[in-house]
Order: C-alpha cells, then sequence, then structure tokens
C-alpha cells in the first residue's frame, strides 16, 4: 500500500495477505484525491472513513493534514495493520473505531466535514447504506459524502447527488451537503 501525497506521500507499507478487505486501487484512490482536493479543505477537515479495510484512505487523509480522521473497521486483522500504521506514521490525530461500520452509521456519534464509505461490493443491503448515512447524523452542514462502488449501482437520484466518477472499475458517487443557509 503506498501513500500518494501529502506529508507521508510515497510512503510505502506490506499489506498482510491474510487481509480479506478489496482495497482503493492506487490509480483510483490518487484520481478520487484529485477530485476532493478542489471540493474539500483538508487542514480543517473532521474526516470518517468507513469499512476502512486497509486504511488506505484514512492515511491519505491524515497524509494532506486533515485536523481528525477517524476510521471504523470490523475485521481483526485489517484493525492491526491500520493500528500498526498509524502507529508507525504517530498520527495523533487519529482514532480507530473497533466495530461494525452499519452499527457506527446508526448511532451517529459524532459528525464530520468528510465521510468516506467503501464497504465489500457483495454486502447485504449495499444500496441502502448511501442513504442511511445521508440520513443519520454524520454529515455537518457542507460536508461531503463519498461511496465507493460497482458499476451496477447508480445513486443519481438520491437527495444531494454531486458528481460520479469511474476509474477503471472502480465507481465513486460524490453527494455534497447543503450549507445551513442553502436550500436542500
Amino acid at each position: 500500500m503506498r501513500i500518494i501525497r501529502g506529508k507521508y506521500g510515497r510512503r510505502r507499507f506490506d499489506v498482510p495477505s491474510n487481509i480479506t478487505a478489496r482495497p482503493t486501487t492506487d490509480f483510483a484512490r490518487e484520481n478520487i484525491f484529485n477530485v476532493f482536493e478542489n471540493l474539500v479543505d483538508f487542514d480543517d477537515c473532521d474526516a470518517l472513513d468507513l469499512f476502512a479495510g486497509t486504511g488506505a484512505v484514512s492515511f491519505e487523509l491524515l497524509s494532506r493534514e486533515c485536523h481528525t480522521v477517524t476510521a471504523v473497521e470490523k475485521a481483526p486483522v485489517q484493525q492491526k495493520f491500520i493500528a500498526k500504521v498509524a502507529a508507525e506514521l504517530g498520527a495523533g490525530n487519529f482514532r480507530l473505531i473497533r466495530g461494525d461500520a452499519m452499527r457506527y452509521i446508526a448511532s451517529a456519534p459524532a459528525s464530520f466535514d468528510f465521510v468516506f464509505a467503501d464497504p465489500p461490493y457483495d454486502m447485504e443491503g449495499f444500496a441502502g447504506i448511501p442513504s442511511a448515512i445521508l440520513s443519520s447524523g454524520l454529515l455537518r452542514p457542507g460536508a461531503l459524502f463519498t461511496i465507493e462502488h460497482s458499476a451496477r449501482h447508480d445513486f443519481s437520484t438520491l437527495p444531494h447527488f454531486l458528481e460520479h466518477r469511474a476509474y477503471g472499475s472502480v465507481n465513486f458517487s460524490i453527494f455534497r451537503i447543503p450549507e445551513n443557509n442553502e436550500n436542500a
């Protein structure tokens, strides 16, 4: 796994072979972060990485100097790897939640400026995840929310849909929550 840009840019970490996550490819991650850089001021950003997997998105967010980054991951092997990399980076503004992302969404214990979700493509109930996040308390006014998905999903009819991007077989649907003074 490679961190693409920012203060930890070009750092590489060997992902254990027993990790079951499907990490976002470097190509897709680099391209979608180019889009994000035009939409988000990461310096003042509190970010959430749901279904964190290897933590690659979390580490990109940390590298771009987000104010705080929270990652939620259920699988113990992935949790251990994420914790190890975070310790190696000395990331004091990083928090790893060891638990189920769907429960985290339902409880919405905090709100964020940026939320990224990369659920397993074959997860039961996948199609309902964007609506669950959009109707939760996770998103602050003005927040950006992105879900990674396969081409078989189209979320363009959901509220606050901003745009769709595809890089190879990796698809992203991006949503922008209106500011308080904007019409919904």
